[in-house]
């Protein structure tokens, strides 16, 4: 199965645009939050992104709720929007948790969780799905401009119990684009440039 990963669009059309480009290519494409601006400009960039036509995961970043995401994706007739909640395409298993975990010091607009949310949220993944969340797991590609470590510790202890064929985030820009392996689980920031994976069946 080849996937093309994406996040934090923060309604840059162009963007948009060329991954609308980028799926012709792939099975599967998934969006790992941070399509607006807070909260603003989520239409206009899902509007863009409708064109794609293969399957599509959604999780809702920071920006945008997931009751905000449900309601604009539906004109975008191939994405799942997913939120403590999985979905099956062609036989394997996707689980998606939105919104930024832990809280961040953004205040009231952004739409965040604690990590103990987080747990609960996150507790009905199975044992090889495909992960989709907006926030990393803690020390992997959760690395601000100033160095610290930003992700959540709910995440990293499910990428620490439990084997995932693969999880993808965002979230932190300046990770955007990286990858590392926590013990056979690769875990990807996507960033907006859009990154194509192949996983095995």
């Amino acid at each position: 199965m080849k996937l093309l990963l994406f996040s934090d669009l923060h309604c840059d059309l162009e963007a948009a645009a060329s991954l609308v480009r980028q799926a012709k290519e792939v099975d599967v494409v998934i969006g790992a939050g941070d399509f607006s601006i807070r909260h603003q400009g989520l239409e206009e960039t899902l509007g863009v992104l409708a064109e794609i036509a293969v399957p599509a995961v959604l999780v809702p970043g920071n920006g945008e709720t997931y009751e905000e995401l449900r309601e604009a994706a539906k004109v975008w007739q191939s994405a799942r929007v997913l939120h403590g909640t999985g979905c099956e395409i062609q036989g394997r298993s996707f689980w998606g948790v939105g919104g930024g975990i832990p809280e961040t010091p953004f205040g009231a607009w952004s739409y965040d969780f604690s990590e103990a949310d987080g747990t609960k949220l996150l507790a009905g993944c199975p044992a090889g799905a495909v992960l989709v969340v907006h926030s990393p797991p803690l020390d992997t590609v959760d690395h601000d401009s100033s160095g610290r470590i930003r992700g959540s510790e709910a995440i990293r202890r499910l990428v620490d119990t439990k084997p995932l064929g693969l999880v993808v985030c965002g979230h932190i820009h300046s990770d955007w684009g990286k990858r590392v392996e926590v013990g056979s689980t690769p875990i990807i920031n996507a960033g907006p440039a859009g990154v194509v994976v192949e996983l095995a069946d």
